[in-house]
């Protein structure tokens, strides 16, 4: 089971170098993420991906990442 929590804070603060996505099992995202984190645009998409996570219904998160 994934926790919306863990995966919002960990895009919000980490997003730049993928952490959430190897925490979602995207595996293949968190490395891109990794190979363009010197351009910050990685850090931006992670913060707009963990307000997401966290605005997410329970239903929704379950049904999208707890399956």
């Amino acid at each position: 089971m994934k926790s919306k929590v863990a995966a919002g804070v960990l895009a919000i603060l980490l997003g730049g170098l993928g952490v959430h996505k190897f925490y979602l099992g995207k595996i293949g995202m968190g490395i891109l993420y990794i190979l363009f984190c010197w351009t910050s645009i990685p850090s931006l998409i992670g913060l707009i991906e963990g307000i997401i996570y966290l605005t997410k219904s329970d239903e929704e998160w379950n049904r999208q990442y707890n399956k």
